[in-house]
């Protein structure tokens, strides 16, 4: 953890955020997702740098140091994707790079389509570049919204109190080296809400984090809580109003999609139908790694990101 720079304050324009920052050259956007903090891209922060790149990776809006604001209202792609814009002009950095992993992988792709004129490429990590399902579709598969997290997630106050009720619970049970799934897609399952019984969850794979990092993540959601990282959920259905392309609109710029064999929750088959939508487009599959794919198997995504970096950006 003592190579993880410490986190700066910077003000965006509506609202300050916690970024780590290390090295020089070209910028490259490091968005987290849910429920992660920037300290998920420790690895990839230092190991960037060390490439010759500059990594910027904050604790995005709602999330650990950075700021919570009280409405649901403002979680959603314009204001997250506002928020990196203002981080770009902080630093006076004109196009970026940008990565993003689970929810940050949507503010990722987001970003040339709302911004194209300050994107220089976009990685996905596990999450692919597909539409956003709406609230309606998702309850097609799963009626009862309690079975499904996502909707589970939907109204304000019912996850919050779990989840504050469970901080250590949920990362202790969560942050685990990748097992092999025994679905290939939680579509299959008939409950997908381990959040609600985080406490009854079975753990058998060996945990990812040490004492010390595991504090980390305790900390950073005993501050922040859990209504802003949860409210990111609750614009999906204004995020298919803001965002309409999103999945379909065709990007030209150089994009990277890097897929873990053992997520269910974003498995690599998702990821197929991305070559006809993205033109200038390369993939990695991580084999045997989990949904945790920046802490799980950091080398083989450090080594997959800065291939790709060097050979397009350099």
């Amino acid at each position: 953890m003592s190579d993880f720079p410490k986190a700066e304050r910077v003000d965006v324009g509506e609202l300050t955020l916690d970024v780590h920052e290390a090295g020089e050259g070209v910028p490259v956007v490091l968005c987290h997702g849910f429920p992660e903090l920037a300290y998920s891209w420790r690895h990839q922060v230092a190991a960037l740098a060390g490439a010759g790149f500059h990594a910027l990776a904050p604790d995005q809006r709602g999330y650990g140091g950075s700021d919570c604001p009280a409405e649901v209202e403002a979680y959603h792609l314009g204001h997250l994707t506002g928020d990196l814009m203002g981080l770009l002009d902080a630093r006076g950095i004109e196009k970026a790079v940008f990565a993003g992993h689970d929810w940050g992988g949507f503010v990722a792709w987001a970003m040339p389509l709302l911004h194209p004129d300050r994107c220089l490429g976009v990685i996905g990590v596990n999450t692919p570049y597909v539409p956003f399902p709406s609230t309606a579709m998702l309850k097609l598969a799963f009626p009862d919204p309690e079975k499904l997290y996502i909707l589970w997630f939907q109204e304000p106050g019912v996850a919050e109190a779990v989840l504050e009720a469970n901080t250590r619970t949920l990362f202790e049970k969560l942050m685990r080296h990748a097992e092999k799934p025994e679905v290939a897609s939680i579509a299959e399952l008939g409950d997908a809400n381990p959040f609600r019984r985080i406490d009854e969850l079975e753990t058998s794979a060996p945990p990812m984090l040490s004492e010390e990092e595991l504090q980390v993540y305790v900390d950073g959601f005993t501050s922040s809580g859990f209504f802003g990282p949860v409210s990111w959920y609750r614009n999906i259905d204004r995020n298919m109003e803001l965002v309409p392309g999103i999945g379909s609109q065709v990007l030209e710029l150089p994009t990277l999609m890097v897929t873990a064999e053992w997520d269910a929750a974003l498995p690599p088959a998702t990821a197929d139908a991305m070559p006809a939508v993205c033109k200038d487009h390369e993939r990695v599959d991580i084999a045997e790694c989990g949904h945790w794919t920046q802490q799980d198997k950091p080398e083989a995504l450090n080594r997959a990101m800065i291939d790709w970096l060097v050979r397009k950006f350099r």
